[in-house]
């Protein structure tokens, strides 16, 4: 299994960045009022190289499959329903598909390793693995080559895909779990500051999880890089993912991180190629407890925590979140291109 970093560019470029800064500031306002909208401008002009960023073709891609864990009761929902929520994307009544449909958002949904076959039809990608992981109690969730199948399945899916943003999203029962035991196993938290409710578990039902997560966690004590842990843990979706980030990455897309489970594959990533983050907005701090340890080790640099753009309590997953954090990516390059500057708007500047 391939576990050393892998080469993708760091975007560091003091003149691009200064001329980006230099064109913020001196747009028809006081120096730094359009707050948080003037770093995402400038982000997003480093990613794509440019001080006239347009975000062309957006792309959503939720990748979705099962996990043989959910077997033993950590999550509030039956593993039914991952099919049957791919089939209520495709039909359009998932949150995600209004939202998508809202924004303009092309979306894509990936059959990475869901357990029942869903039936082919337009915007539906089957990349199967198997029908679902194992149970990571009893074994690894993913074979060495399963895992290394997902990721080169997820680089192949952006390879074909047109544009140059991409939204992640999933659909997974029991993929909070993976995420979770990712998240301790690579950062090094306590598991029990990475479990959360997930679909809606009770008081009882999240100490039951937390439970079965510990003896995953000390059954997998031996894998500790990045892929032998992706491995271990799962999913399918998060692997397929995370290959997708990589090679998003490498082509210079901007990357619209959704919540806790793609974050985990954006931690996956990272790990294996540091620059990656440069290339990400995470769009929403989910309400799932381990998320806001996550942010903190999905900075742009080590010493920076990444800073989500929405504060809303979600945690639906599906790519919901990046979908509503969209409009304000369009804004940003927006007023970047659009807004006058004093002097060509002919307005005094500060005295």
């Amino acid at each position: 299994m391939v576990t050393t970093k892998m080469q993708i560019p760091d975007l560091t470029d003091p003149a691009l960045a200064q001329r980006l800064q230099h064109k913020l500031d001196h747009k028809t306002k006081p120096l730094g009022s359009l707050g948080r909208l003037e770093a995402l401008a400038l982000q997003i002009g480093l990613v794509l190289g440019t001080e006239m960023p347009v975000l062309e073709q957006p792309q959503l891609v939720v990748f979705a499959g099962d996990h043989g864990l959910a077997a033993r009761g950590v999550s509030a929902y039956p593993s039914d329903v991952t099919w049957q929520m791919v089939e209520n994307f495709l039909a359009g009544g998932a949150a995600v598909s209004v939202l998508a449909r809202q924004h303009g958002l092309a979306l894509t949904v990936v059959d990475c390793g869901v357990a029942r076959d869903v039936a082919p039809r337009e915007r539906l990608l089957v990349r199967k693995i198997a029908p679902g992981t194992a149970d990571s109690s009893t074994g690894p969730a993913m074979s060495a080559a399963q895992c290394e199948q997902a990721i080169a399945n997820g680089r192949a899916i952006v390879q074909a895909l047109p544009g140059n943003a991409l939204l992640l999203g999933e659909m997974g029962i029991g993929n909070t779990s993976a995420a979770s035991l990712l998240l301790a196993r690579l950062t090094g938290h306590e598991l029990s500051e990475c479990v959360g409710a997930g679909t809606g578990l009770d008081k009882a039902g999240i100490e039951r999880k937390r439970k079965v997560l510990r003896e995953v966690l000390a059954f997998h004590a031996q894998a500790v890089a990045p892929l032998e842990a992706l491995a271990a843990f799962g999913g399918f979706e998060i692997a397929t993912m995370a290959g997708a980030v990589l090679e998003a990455a490498a082509q210079r897309r901007v990357i619209v991180v959704d919540g806790f489970i793609s974050s985990a594959a954006v931690l996956v990533a990272q790990r294996l190629a540091p620059a990656v983050t440069q290339r990400c907005v995470f769009s929403h701090r989910s309400g799932e407890c381990g998320h806001a340890l996550m942010l903190r080790h999905l900075g742009p640099t080590a010493q920076e925590p990444a800073r989500a753009l929405l504060d809303l309590g979600l945690r639906l997953g599906e790519g919901s979140g990046a979908a509503l954090a969209w409009p304000l990516l369009v804004s940003a390059c927006a007023l970047l291109r659009e807004m006058a500057s004093f002097e060509s708007a002919g307005v005094s500047g500060p005295a």
